[in-house]
């Protein structure tokens, strides 16, 4: 029902995210342009920050944002800047985590970082399980999920998808064969008009970015009795925010998914004593707290305490 509202309340056209959308291929563009004029250092940065913010605007537009046209708005968020990951295998998977009842867990929620309790079990048994269960360790804590993490998600990611190309999933196939196709002007402006090496590129906006997107996902999740208990909330600074368009204010997003970023804090001002009540406190008062507590100290273990793959 409030999915429903928050829709028939939107404007025919969001300006705000229209001004993102601008702002981050505009960015590109001029980055890009730029790149033999600055340090390959800050290149870097600032085409983490770049690809992190289109991650961002993606996730607007997947949940219907900024026009009443689903062609209009995935047209926004189909160019694949940050190369990595086609834009429709995104939007599906985060669809489906949004509508699944029991979010954490490995087996219905695609991301969960998660394992089942067998399964964690099972890696016990040789020296590479145990070696496995230590980086899966070492990935929840902040300094971790900020330098390895992105590695471990693309190494899940990339398997699984290879898997679905070998067995001829027509929709896989598709996807991929347009996400190339795609990715040839990208790589053509990049490596060819502006002569930027691949390397420093990729790094930058495919590894930084999604580097930056694991601060916000980092604690935003976690195991609970309670479902309501099981998202966060980040009273997260403004640049922070701006670079996540609120997606910090998580447990309102999960409740809410239809609100347009730039309406979330001032809903969320107004029932913040109810969502915190909710969602059992569950409340970060910025990232750097979560950096403070969880730098070098995991948040927990990353195994279900009650998801086991084979039933006992």
């Amino acid at each position: 029902m409030r999915e429903a509202e928050a829709t028939s309340e939107r404007p025919a056209v969001e300006l705000p995210t229209l001004a993102v959308a601008a702002a981050v291929y505009g960015g590109w563009l001029l980055l890009t342009w730029h790149y033999h004029a600055m340090p390959t250092a800050l290149f870097v940065a600032l085409a983490a920050v770049l690809g992190c913010w289109q991650g961002s605007l993606q996730h607007e537009v997947l949940h219907g944002h900024p026009t009443r046209s689903r062609w209009v708005n995935e047209t926004i968020g189909y160019p694949p800047i940050a190369l990595w990951l086609p834009y429709p295998i995104y939007r599906d998977s985060h669809i489906t985590h949004h509508r699944v009842d029991t979010l954490t867990c490995p087996l219905t929620d695609p991301e969960s970082y998660y394992l089942p309790a067998d399964d964690w079990a099972a890696l016990s048994g040789s020296w590479w399980g145990r070696l496995w269960q230590k980086v899966l360790i070492a990935n929840n804590t902040a300094l971790g999920r900020l330098t390895i993490g992105p590695a471990i998600g693309l190494a899940r990611f990339y398997p699984s998808e290879l898997k679905l190309l070998a067995r001829g999933d027509r929709g896989t196939l598709v996807t991929w064969a347009v996400h190339a196709g795609l990715l040839v002007p990208v790589l053509w402006w990049v490596m060819v008009v502006c002569a930027i090496p691949f390397w420093p590129y990729a790094f930058g906006i495919a590894y930084g970015g999604l580097a930056l997107t694991m601060i916000r996902s980092f604690y935003e999740h976690r195991p609970a009795d309670m479902p309501g208990h099981r998202t966060a909330i980040n009273e997260a600074s403004w640049p922070m925010r701006l670079l996540f368009l609120n997606n910090s204010y998580h447990a309102l997003h999960h409740e809410r998914p239809g609100v347009a970023w730039y309406d979330l804090p001032e809903l969320y001002g107004r029932e913040r004593a109810r969502l915190l009540a909710e969602n059992g406190g569950f409340l970060h008062p910025g990232y750097w707290s979560i950096y403070r507590r969880f730098g070098l100290r995991p948040k927990d273990i990353p195994v279900h305490p009650a998801v086991r793959r084979q039933p006992v």
